[in-house]
């Protein structure tokens, strides 16, 4: 991502705009959103035992997932790339399957124990082979928890490196390793994965087969529209004219089409003439309606989000 060019999506820049946040937005841009990993996020990434992983398939469908190993398990291979290795685990493969259509991703690190701190990481994913990833990087480990050994890798071409501030991240304790047992690393054991905590096998026979509904262009209102029953809002054309999988993308990201994208996908210059003008008219109406959130957290009386220690 070119350094002159405004990090983000049109979509915030639009609603920063309405709820005039835009200079406090630019001055954490400037100050925070990198291209690349400096090297304290370099070591910030090294040490990490866990992340949140956020991908999204061609039609916008998204899935959120949790990725956790021994430290360094991510991998920083330059200042610009990353790679995580992929377990053996339920056989659904959601992230894998996302990437394959939609290579953008989204990554949060979040120091629970040590620093308090996040890190959030957006870019272009790849998927490789196990073997063609040693072939390349020989210096990368072998674990011996069979378990812990990787599948496949996804390596990461960053975009966008940023912050996620401590003032709502709680401060954990490790548990230690005798009290918390030994993990089951790949198992198949129904009651050492949490066998059916969610009731949702016991269900299994009293509930219809799983059917996805329709897939219309409601991801692409987002929480904006007004639920008015207008017949013609229903049927509103897509805010954007590519494929949908570009949607909340970055600028930069928007650049060339997604992996899947169909012959329709046009670049982020074509963006804005391409909006749909009665979606935009409802989108400012809904904003003008709303207020900038009052600065609880600098309120003398406010208590934070969560009852945790500092020290």
């Amino acid at each position: 991502m070119p350094r002159q060019e405004r990090p983000g999506s049109d979509g915030e820049h639009l609603v920063q705009q309405r709820l005039g946040t835009t200079e406090r937005a630019d001055r954490f841009y400037g100050d925070q959103v990198l291209d690349h990993l400096n090297v304290r996020m370099q070591e910030f990434v090294a040490r990490q035992e866990m992340f949140f992983l956020a991908t999204a398939d061609r039609h916008g469908e998204c899935d959120s997932t949790f990725r956790a190993g021994p430290p360094g398990f991510v991998r920083v291979l330059d200042d610009r790339t990353l790679a995580y290795p992929e377990y053996r685990g339920n056989g659904v493969m959601a992230s894998i399957g996302n990437i394959s259509e939609n290579p953008r991703l989204g990554i949060l690190m979040i120091d629970f124990t040590r620093d308090r701190i996040g890190l959030h990481l957006n870019g272009r994913a790849r998927v490789v082979m196990d073997e063609e990833m040693r072939a390349q990087y020989a210096g990368l480990p072998v674990d011996p928890v069979p378990g812990r050994r990787a599948q496949l890798w996804v390596t990461v071409e960053v975009e966008e490196a940023y912050i996620h501030c401590a003032k709502h991240i709680p401060h954990l304790q490790k548990v230690p390793a005798q009290q918390r047992g030994a993990r089951a690393w790949g198992t198949d054991d129904v009651k050492r994965k949490g066998g059916d905590f969610f009731g949702a096998a016991a269900e299994a026979s009293e509930r219809p087969p799983f059917r996805r509904t329709e897939r219309t262009n409601e991801h692409l209102r987002g929480g904006l529209h007004e639920d008015t029953g207008d017949a013609a809002y229903q049927g509103a054309a897509p805010v954007y004219g590519g494929d949908p999988a570009q949607v909340g993308m970055s600028r930069a990201a928007r650049a060339e089409p997604a992996c899947g994208a169909g012959p329709g996908a046009s670049g982020r210059g074509d963006f804005v003439e391409e909006l749909n003008a009665e979606f935009l008219d409802r989108v400012e109406r809904v904003l003008a309606r709303a207020r900038p959130r009052r600065p609880a957290e600098d309120e003398a009386g406010f208590r934070g989000w969560f009852d945790r220690r500092d020290g």
